[in-house]
């Protein structure tokens, strides 16, 4: 996802400035309004460097899942609900983490509480880690004074998403398995059993029927050149992953991916289900409309998807009700 330096005013008039991932930069000045900050200038730049950290320790340093921030969701609701303080909890679950990527961004967001940032915004400098959904729930919950609520929704929510992703992968992976083994089984056959034939079949010294002849010529092309078919397999894996890397490729292969047959029925019901319920979650906790679709469109994991989402924004904004945008956007089911 693309990253986007910002320069803003916060509530006292101070200057405040620093970088977050969004789809756009209209999407990033809406996540800049959610943090109580007024942007005066947005720009696009290339991807942080995590500080101090050598690049190749980076890349082997171990991964934050959602598990541990679902974990860390559950325990910041106890730990509050107890009414132990903010600071303390945090020092607690620093300690208590076995992951040690996630302990120093938990010691990143005690310092920046230290420095008299809130809370939120101190999650927002870790867009990695947190979500701007989730940095815009907690943003309410510090105005609605129901923190710990909020962390209790946003674990069940996480849970909820996890949930999601393992039923999807679960209805996939056997059709996946399918193909797979259909490529494979094509392979041996044009590498080793169709030749075996053609060599039966050229001591008659009879005309073969045309499709017989096309398939004998179709292998022994594989069998004479599949170093160059190997090498235009990978560059093309390289090229297609390039391509929905892009802003625009993504939007493309996520479209195409609602149309597969069977599997893009299932893929679009579990994001529609996951924006359902992250709508509904924003909406309870007292969050705009508005300012609940612009964040929700970023937790669908689809870019097609989210675009309608925008619209949908667009046309509330304009004083359309949710119902007729949500028709107007042509994705969801009646």
């Amino acid at each position: 996802m693309p990253h986007f330096q910002y320069k803003g005013r916060n509530a006292a008039g101070g200057l405040v400035q620093g970088v977050l991932e969004s789809t756009d930069s209209a999407t990033a000045a809406s996540q800049v309004s959610n943090l109580g900050i007024v942007p005066v200038e947005i720009v696009a730049t290339s991807a942080p460097a995590t500080p101090g950290m050598p690049a190749f320790e980076r890349l082997f340093q171990e991964k934050v899942t959602q598990l541990d921030l679902m974990l860390f969701s559950r325990q910041m609701y106890t730990l509050l609900k107890a009414g132990v303080p903010i600071m303390r909890a945090l020092v607690g679950l620093q300690e208590s983490t076995t992951n040690k990527t996630f302990a120093n961004v938990i010691r990143e967001i005690r310092e920046s509480l230290d420095a008299g940032r809130e809370l939120s915004p101190s999650l927002a400098r870790q867009p990695r880690i947190f979500t701007p959904f989730y940095v815009s729930m907690i943003r309410v919950g510090e105005m609605t004074g129901q923190l710990e609520e909020v962390f209790l929704r946003m674990f069940h929510h996480l849970e909820f998403e996890k949930f999601m992703r393992e039923q999807v992968k679960s209805a996939i992976r056997y059709p996946s398995f399918v193909i797979a083994t259909m490529a494979v089984a094509i392979l041996v056959i044009n590498l080793f059993v169709i030749p075996a034939f053609a060599r039966v079949y050229k001591g008659f010294n009879a005309q073969l029927p045309f499709m017989t002849q096309l398939l004998i010529d179709f292998s022994n092309f594989t069998v004479a050149w599949w170093p160059v078919i190997l090498i235009g397999v990978i560059g093309a894996v390289f090229g297609f992953r390039w391509w929905t890397n892009t802003p625009a490729g993504s939007l493309t292969w996520d479209e195409w991916k609602l149309k597969i047959p069977i599997a893009g029925k299932i893929v679009l019901k579990a994001t529609l289900s996951r924006f359902a319920r992250s709508f509904a979650l924003a909406s309870r906790s007292g969050v705009p409309v508005v300012q609940a679709l612009t964040t929700v469109a970023q937790t669908v994991d689809n870019d097609f998807v989210a675009r309608k989402v925008e619209k949908m924004r667009e046309g509330v904004e304009r004083g359309e009700s949710v119902l007729r945008t949500a028709i107007g956007a042509g994705v969801f089911t009646p």
